[in-house]
């Protein structure tokens, strides 16, 4: 608080009311004595009439005395510290409305400048590239509903949503909770839109269908996962907001509680082994890995362990948290039938992650760099090469460490639920720029909002909506979006990871060499 409020009443509004605090706690009689009673009515008066002024809602012009009687510094605010339309299914349910008929529509944060966002907002521009000529048309959008699980439009602040068909879980009502979020968190600043969302894992829009002399545009498909074969606009996951499910909490309690977790095993005293739990029927990468497990012919360094998640769910998860699987050394990372949302999970837990080649990207995971923030691991020679780098990283522990935890300080400091919001602001505002249209209303879609998504719900779903929730408007500006890539940057870039997979490759090769000499 500024030095006035610690002397002057402190007044707050709330809705209508006024509340008059203290005079720093301080008796009448004893103020007195400090000044005089002149001195001591003309201030008494001075803040009467700056509480008039606020129950009346007359607004104090910048440079005015009065402009210098701030009760609270706006600059010091913590984000979200001041609720300002707080979700109440009661108070929704005696309306008799689903959705309130308003919500707040104007964004003024406490500060004006801004900070740049992190270098990975700069792919949001390659990612609709495809679309910078042409534009996006309301027919590109019609021949993108066979591909789509649902269409939102959001049109004055207000988001309308018209359901295709029926994804797996409520995956889609956890990414529609999300953009629900990022129009309280920056309320009258998202623009209108239309766009169509995939939420289930293959990605759809294949690059190779629309090309050639002859082909026609490609639609554009929001999802949450990219490849370098297709043109699926990449979109954060379901599960910042919470994977009901399968009883993972929302990203910033999961975060906290995996740093809270990792912190009970030190490094040093952990396994020395590479740890991996999943399920491995959804792929045959994964049926593949399987095949490194321990056995009684051989040891690849390598701990795997099925995760059937029928008795998991019986079990209600007591064994499956991921907050007591930082017990490793090292942990793999392995895609699914696409990306896996487990990649932030297992690089949180500062082991150093054995990333296995990845096909696919998702919105954060472009700006990783090998033998950095993990190791790579080729797909084709899995288990010959987790054997080496389990072995390369007892040998040099303190090297192993810091990818590993150059790995998790990349998650929790560049992979904040700010800068998640602040991606998707970046990528909706961008891809609005591109409608050739005004988006309106579908004649078959609904209006959603926070209670209509939250209040129906039961259980760990509503339990992940409430804690999701944000309470207020951020008390900052969104990031800037830095310019996209120069195409020999992206070029650069992919070479300089090629390189560095080469190089481990060959260190692998030489220690395999060595190893086969001494066996003969």
């Amino acid at each position: 608080m500024g030095e006035h409020a610690k002397i002057f009443p402190a007044f707050w509004p709330y809705g209508d009311q006024v509340i008059l605090g203290c005079i720093h706690n301080v008796g009448l009689g004893r103020f007195k004595g400090l000044v005089s009673t002149t001195a001591f009515l003309f201030l008494f008066s001075f803040v009467l009439i700056a509480a008039l002024f606020n129950w009346m809602q007359v607004p104090i012009i910048q440079g005015s005395p009065l402009a210098h009687m701030s009760f609270t510094s706006r600059s010091n605010k913590m984000p979200h510290e001041r609720v300002e339309f707080p979700l109440n299914c009661s108070i929704a349910a005696l309306q008799g409305k689903k959705c309130p008929n308003k919500y707040p529509s104007v964004f003024e944060p406490d500060e004006s400048s801004t900070e740049t966002c992190p270098d990975y907002f700069r792919w949001i521009h390659q990612d609709l590239q495809q679309w910078k000529t042409s534009g996006i048309t309301e027919d590109m959008i019609e021949r993108g509903k066979a591909s789509a699980h649902f269409r939102l439009v959001v049109v004055g602040g207000n988001v309308y949503v018209e359901k295709y068909t029926r994804p797996y879980q409520t995956r889609d009502v956890f990414t529609k909770w999300g953009i629900l979020q990022l129009l309280r968190l920056y309320p009258g600043k998202v623009p209108d839109l239309d766009l169509l969302f995939y939420s289930g894992d293959e990605t759809k829009i294949m690059r190779s269908d629309y090309q050639g002399p002859n082909s026609t545009l490609a639609p554009p498909l929001f999802h949450y996962c990219g490849s370098e074969e297709t043109l699926d606009i990449v979109f954060p996951d379901w599960t910042f907001w919470g994977w009901a499910e399968v009883n993972i909490m929302p990203w910033e309690d999961m975060l906290r509680a995996i740093k809270k977790g990792r912190k009970r095993t030190k490094w040093e005293q952990r396994e020395p082994y590479a740890f991996w739990k999943g399920n491995p029927h959804v792929a045959k990468n994964r049926l593949d890995l399987m095949k490194c497990n321990l056995s009684d012919q051989y040891d690849w360094n390598v701990r795997l362990y099925y995760k059937n998640w029928s008795k998991v769910v019986d079990e209600g998860f007591n064994n499956s948290k991921l907050e007591d699987q930082c017990t490793y050394r090292y942990k793999i990372y392995i895609e699914g039938s696409t990306w896996s949302v487990s990649k932030k999970y297992i690089l949180a837990c500062d082991s150093m992650t054995l990333m296995i080649k990845p096909r696919y990207f998702d919105f954060f995971s472009r700006s990783m760099v090998p033998m950095q923030h993990y190791w790579p691991i080729r797909r084709q020679d899995k288990c010959r090469d987790l054997k080496f780098a389990v072995e390369w990283g007892n040998n040099h522990t303190q090297q192993a460490q810091d990818i590993g935890k150059a790995g998790s300080k990349f998650i929790e400091e560049i992979l904040t639920m700010q800068n998640v919001y602040d991606y998707m602001f970046h990528l909706l505002n961008e891809y609005s720029k591109l409608l050739k249209y005004k988006p309106t209303v579908p004649s078959k879609a609904r209006r959603i909002c926070v209670e209509s998504t939250a209040c129906k719900q039961k259980g760990v779903w509503k339990e992940f909506l409430f804690q999701s929730l944000v309470k207020s408007p951020s008390h900052k500006p969104p990031c800037e979006l830095p310019p996209p890539y120069e195409p020999q940057a992206i070029q650069a870039s992919m070479d300089k990871i090629d390189n560095v997979d080469k190089e481990v490759e060959n260190w692998g090769n030489v220690y395999w060499n060595k190893l086969n000499e001494t066996n003969q």
